[in-house]
């Protein structure tokens, strides 16, 4: 079976879990500590001696989550590699070198996978830097906001503090920001780390059991919502070694032999460059949907992709993104929620958000995707 990003989207999910769990513990944290003692006209003096606290509540949530976040990553790869493996057996298992290949099956490559997890622990790194800085931000900005709202008689103490915890609980803890110049919230961009990785581990658990038998070229599934830079890979060979740059090859032809000798007949091969160009370049990026496949010489045809039976484009892919994004940042407000009113409020955005995502869906024939939907219940 081919190999692609999706396979291992699942693994990237259960580490996104953890992050959210801890995003709404230290939003319902930062909650509480502004919600103590409201009414006190020592209000501000008593948030300001609590700072202590605060950060030592908050590197605890962050301790815990880098111990687990560590763990599930590692063990995501790990998966994500043997679910690469696998998936090049299935997919050559009819063919006499899918025999040979079976017979070089061992466990996931430990360099591959120790190598996979460095880079997951450089990508995800900022994100423990960062958590107690924002959090204490916060909390000092809503203080600061708070002590000079109402002495203008503009809006009371506790609607000035929950309108400051709602521009934070809506934008998320943020500051990361990725190789391409993109800001993300933390579980956004832990989620885009680790899914990119877990992707790699699939596409390497694929491409070296391929190597392992001899089969050096690979071919790129066409899809019908494909994004600008997938779509010049769309349906190519590509080469998992050599010289980058299109060129033409001969290779062996898989299953015919001809002349005296009965030696393997010589077939050319259009190849538009390396698989680690066309990554570099943007293929198999967060979200992408393409796969990847053995291409056997003389065997393999180029593949086709039926248009979406409703004529759903890229662009309503991106629409649905969005609106998965503001569901999730209205679910983050109704947990910073000082009181039941305000709870009431985001509850009733959550449920605005989420009916244009039916419509949306229902229109197109996208499928819904609610896990996406979803922030996890704080542990």
């Amino acid at each position: 079976m081919p190999v692609s990003p999706e396979m291992a989207e699942d693994l990237a999910r259960q580490v996104r879990d953890l992050y959210e769990a801890a995003e709404l513990s230290l939003l319902e944290r930062l909650a509480r500590a502004l919600a103590a003692d409201l009414e006190s006209p020592l209000w501000a003096e008593l948030k300001l001696r609590a700072v202590g606290d605060l950060r030592r509540a908050v590197e605890e949530v962050a301790a815990a989550l880098q111990q687990d976040a560590d763990g599930t990553i590692r063990q995501a790869l790990t998966t994500a590699y043997e679910r690469g493996q696998q998936a090049a057996v299935a997919e050559l298992g009819a063919l006499p070198i899918g025999e040979e290949l079976a017979a070089h099956r061992t466990v996931p490559n430990a360099s591959a996978v120790d190598r996979l997890a460095a880079s997951a622990a450089a990508d995800t790194r900022p994100v423990y830097a960062r958590i107690t800085r924002a959090v204490l931000d916060a909390f000092r900005t809503v203080i600061t906001r708070v002590t000079a709202g109402p002495l203008l008689g503009t809006e009371t103490r506790r609607q000035a503090s929950q309108r400051a915890l709602d521009q934070f609980a809506a934008r998320g803890i943020t500051g990361f920001v990725d190789r391409a110049g993109r800001s993300w919230d933390m579980a956004s961009y832990a989620e885009m780390a680790v899914r990119s990785v877990t992707a790699r581990a699939a596409i390497e658990g694929h491409t070296d059991s391929l190597q392992a038998i001899g089969v050096g070229l690979v071919i790129v599934s066409d899809s019908p919502l494909e994004c600008p830079l997938c779509r010049p890979y769309e349906g190519e060979v590509l080469a998992l070694d050599g010289p980058p740059g299109p060129r033409t090859v001969m290779a062996e032809h898989t299953t015919e032999r001809g002349g005296l000798l009965r030696r393997p007949r010589p077939v050319p091969v259009h190849v538009v460059g390396t698989l680690l160009e066309a990554r570099a370049a943007g293929l198999f990026h967060p979200n992408c949907r393409h796969s990847l496949s053995a291409y056997l010489p003389g065997v393999t045809t180029r593949p086709q992709a039926p248009p979406h039976p409703r004529g759903a484009t890229y662009e309503d892919t991106q629409q649905q993104r969005y609106l998965e994004r503001q569901v999730r940042a209205w679910k983050r407000r109704q947990a910073a929620s000082l009181n039941e009113d305000a709870r009431r409020r985001a509850g009733a955005r959550v449920r605005q958000y989420q009916a244009r995502i039916r419509e949306l869906t229902d229109e197109t024939g996208l499928p819904r995707k609610r896990q996406r939907e979803q922030i996890d219940v704080a542990r």
